[in-house]
């Protein structure tokens, strides 16, 4: 390989890599690079991965050579590169994937360890080469096929929808030095769904109002066998949600309502129920928000949007799962025909609402979703919503919040997050908060609690269960802490769309106990 006779020089990486990358400056510099991994011995030597040794032989030693002239100092989640080792790439990219003797599991923690170290040094590894311009990425297997390939494809991929000249997203595979491309194209799927639902919550709200939403679902989805619906505001009048058509009255924009149905076995048993919440925009109704920040309100329909990556990715992995999703998608604006604090309307289940704060609307709309979906005698059913700021305040952007009143279901969804790295943390459903949401004299419930003081979060699920079907296994995920603009080890800075691949990995474990 013939490397530009220009000079070199020295770049420091973002905050999320940390290290010296030391390139060619060739300005359009383009070629093919590999992410290899090396782990820290208790006596601080190095000691290579598998595939990072077969390389080692192959350039006849020269990697390892280079990584004794750093001191061996590769930290975990950190890389260095190395250029015109061989031939065939341009650059390798070595990262750090911490003490070799390292417990897998940390239950103080809900994660387990080597999957995550992994999926982190291969995004660093992408990242890395990516940021030095090249886009044809090969990537080792580093024990973890499928965590190493969502680091790889979270890491690289980035929301550039609307820029005049893109950027070309790089191209990330399997390394020859490694073989397990079944567990590969899994952990590539898994990431897939994710990006999809990063995509989604980013799109502005007004190239993604609830009916683009909709069509553009139904494109999505329906090429892969998955049955998608899309119901108008007469279906919903017929149905009777008030609650959901309050909080659309004060848009220009219709209502929409979608029925999803993903069966490929044809299971004659009863689905589980996935409900999204759709605000495609967030102003705050009459009750206005804040305009700082105003715009990352396009992201209020972040549980729409992950509940159809989830399906998207289930459909692409060929999951034999029964599920229905349920969407309600509306726009929450202020205007002369918006609902008024202080008014009181009725739900689908009969229950009255009186409506003190018209920017506490995710609960309405996913009020009347939860009642329909006991329609379809549910074995459970999953609510996730970007629903209240005081769930940020609680967690920040460390773990979703769960509300379950079923011990036996919130268990499986925290080992599907522990595997995925992407993390939940259980919040009390507890009678104090009933009472506080339900005991008034003139009408059932009160959305956002008269006298309330804090608890924000868990009064909003406390209002959720006088519509979650009755003696069926129910979580509520609130995910407005993890929803974003944030970034990530192995996430660009943005809308992050979690918790798909964990929601995602818990369907799948459900599948395999039925």
């Amino acid at each position: 390989m013939a490397l530009c006779s220009h000079r070199t020089k020295f770049i420091r990486l973002g905050s999320h890599i940390n290290n010296f990358v030391r390139f060619s400056s060739c300005q359009g510099f383009s070629g093919k690079g590999l992410v290899l991994g090396v782990h820290t011995t208790e006596n601080n030597e190095v000691k290579l991965t598998p595939a990072a040794e077969k390389y080692n032989e192959l350039c006849e030693g020269k990697l390892l050579q280079q990584i004794q002239l750093t001191g061996n100092d590769i930290k975990p989640g950190k890389c260095v590169l190395f250029w015109g080792l061989d031939k065939e790439f341009n650059s390798v990219a070595v990262a750090g994937l911490g003490k070799d003797s390292e417990p897998t599991d940390d239950d103080i923690e809900l994660i387990c360890n080597k999957s995550e170290a992994i999926r982190i040094a291969a995004a660093a590894g992408c990242r890395a080469l990516d940021s030095a311009g090249i886009k044809n990425i090969h990537v080792e297997d580093f024990g973890d096929a499928d965590a190493a390939a969502q680091g790889s494809a979270l890491s690289v991929w980035k929301f550039q929808e609307y820029k005049t000249d893109k950027k070309p997203l790089a191209n990330v595979e399997l390394s020859q030095l490694s073989r397990d491309q079944t567990n590969w194209r899994k952990g590539i799927t898994k990431a897939e769904a994710q990006n999809l639902a990063r995509k989604l919550t980013d799109t502005p709200a007004n190239l993604l109002d609830p009916t683009v939403f909709s069509e553009e679902a139904k494109r999505l989805l329906s090429p892969l066998g998955v049955d998608v619906k899309i119901y108008d505001k007469k279906w919903a009048e017929d149905q009777k949600m008030f609650s959901f058509l309050a909080v659309a009255q004060g848009s220009a924009q219709p209502p929409k309502f979608l029925e999803i149905t993903y069966n490929p076995a044809d299971s004659k048993q009863p689905p589980a129920a996935l409900v999204g919440k759709g605000v495609t925009f967030d102003a705050g109704g009459i009750s206005l928000k804040p305009s700082a920040s105003m715009d990352e309100m396009r992201g209020d329909m972040g549980g729409a949007a992950v509940v159809i990556g989830t399906v998207f990715g289930l459909a692409k992995l060929g999951v034999p799962a029964n599920l229905k999703v349920l969407v309600p998608l509306v726009e929450n604006l202020p205007s002369g025909t918006a609902i008024k604090p202080g008014d009181v309307i009725r739900a689908r289940n009969g229950k009255t609402i009186c409506v003190d704060n018209t920017d506490a609307e995710g609960r309405l709309i996913l009020a009347d979703a939860l009642s329909y979906s006991g329609d379809f005698k549910p074995k459970w059913v999953l609510d996730i919503a970007t629903l209240t700021g005081a769930m940020r305040v609680a967690l920040g952007n460390a773990a979703t919040g769960v509300f379950a009143n079923n011990n036996k279901l919130y268990e499986e969804l925290e080992e599907a997050g522990r595997s995925t790295g992407d993390r939940v943390w259980r919040m009390p459903l507890w009678k104090h908060y009933t009472k506080i949401m339900c005991e008034h004299d003139a009408y059932d419930l009160n959305n956002i609690g008269k006298g309330a003081k804090g608890g924000g979060s868990c009064t909003a699920a406390a209002f959720l269960r006088e519509f979650a079907p009755k003696d069926t296994p129910w979580l509520h995920l609130d995910i407005a802490g993890v929803m974003g603009p944030d970034a990530s080890a192995y996430l660009q800075k943005g809308m992050t769309g979690r918790p798909t691949r964990t929601i995602i990995e818990f369907i799948e474990r459900e599948t395999k106990t039925v």
